[in-house]
């Protein structure tokens, strides 16, 4: 007998469980896509002038089963991003007609 009462019930828990992604999954696998190390990470936040120490970077990156393992908020997500920006295309130039 199954646990769920109708297939559409159990392929929400299956979409939510494995097909979804958390912030940590996608920092890794950006990290792994553009091949950046510990240092290339850390100069990306500060570029969105967000601290973080090499250790709690790697807390974002263990296992989750692990017990050292952090939960990435969005507010790391979104820093890395918009420091992501700024690595790849440069600072925003200001406009000298203002």
């Amino acid at each position: 007998m199954s646990p769920f009462k109708n297939v559409e019930q159990a392929d929400y828990l299956y979409t939510t469980k494995y097909l979804s992604m958390t912030n940590n999954d996608i920092l890794k696998k950006i990290r792994i896509a553009l091949s950046l190390r510990d240092e290339d990470m850390l100069h990306i936040l500060s570029l969105a002038d967000f601290k973080i120490t090499k250790g709690a970077l790697n807390d974002l990156f263990r296992h989750e089963d692990h017990p050292g393992f952090v939960e990435a908020g969005d507010q790391v997500l979104r820093n890395f991003l918009n420091g992501l920006i700024i690595y790849k295309r440069g600072p925003l130039e200001t406009s000298k007609n203002k």
